[in-house]
């Protein structure tokens, strides 16, 4: 289930192959797929673009929302009982889902979402969300951190859970305040969570296609055309089988460094318990 794939695309990515011209993979080209993919297509360098610009921001925005969360229900009662069982509930919904119904939301005729926008902002009002570069890219990014965000405050909440209340009981008898029990005794104990977070989560974000697919099918124009919508757009719309594998194993290589980089949190993380 996994290692043929893995290895009939590393071989496919090493060859010619049209779909449309043969049914059959054509002639070895050895790197030929990777030398052009890396040197001589604009697409995929705006691919690149697009990723980073999306990755960086929806990482950003999710760990922000994710700590304030945490911090905001961790504490006892019935009330945050119920709020930590249902922040679950985005989480399950399936991404493809996710998009189809922000399309609808953000649709300017009968989106609640642009209607909403447009009675607080009234500059906006009747604006068409999906046809503007940047606000498509701001509702790929709202998308999946509403998607991701639950998830991600439920593991903030763990982390927040593991520091000993002791030391924040302590710090508030010597009077310390809020802020600075935070700076001095919650951030540093949390920060190896946030790590975790940021890496698992950029690893998510690079592979993110469904919502892409269902919101913005990649456009307007190439404005939200990731590395992973790329890979797609070159195996299914061009049926270019040998450069989309070569493709997927570029995107591949950046997601087994991410991979690497939260192995090694993980493992330094039980190292230091």
């Amino acid at each position: 289930m996994a290692i043929f794939p893995l290895g009939y695309s590393l071989v496919l990515s090493f060859r010619d192959w049209k779909l449309a011209r043969s049914p059959v993979a054509g002639d070895f080209v050895g790197l030929s797929n990777y030398i052009n993919l890396l040197t001589d297509d604009p697409d995929f360098f705006e691919a690149v673009r697009v990723t980073a610009v999306f990755v960086t921001a929806d990482v950003l925005v999710t760990v922000a929302i994710s700590l304030a969360g945490a911090l905001l229900l961790h504490r006892a009662g019935r009330l945050n009982s119920l709020a930590r069982t249902l922040l679950i509930l985005p989480f399950v919904m399936s991404p493809a889902l996710i998009g189809i119904s922000f399309r609808f939301f953000l649709n300017a005729e009968y989106g609640i979402v642009a209607h909403a926008v447009g009675l607080l902002v009234p500059a906006m009002k009747d604006t068409v969300w999906l046809a503007d570069a940047s606000l498509s890219m701001a509702a790929i990014i709202a998308s999946d951190v509403w998607h991701w965000a639950p998830y991600m405050t439920l593991v903030m909440l763990g982390g927040l859970a593991s520091i000993p209340p002791d030391t924040l009981e302590a710090a508030r008898i010597d009077g310390a305040s809020s802020w600075r029990i935070f700076c001095d005794i919650t951030w540093p104990q949390l920060l190896p969570v946030i790590s975790v977070v940021m890496v698992l989560k950029t690893v998510f974000a690079l592979k993110a296609f469904d919502t892409i697919f269902t919101l913005t099918n990649g456009g307007p124009g190439n404005s939200t055309k990731t590395l992973a919508y790329f890979v797609y757009e070159q195996g299914f719309n061009y049926y270019d089988m040998g450069y989309a594998a070569a493709s997927a194993y570029v995107l591949t290589a950046v997601l087994l460094v991410m991979a690497g980089f939260y192995l090694r949190l993980i493992f330094a993380k039980d190292r230091a318990r």
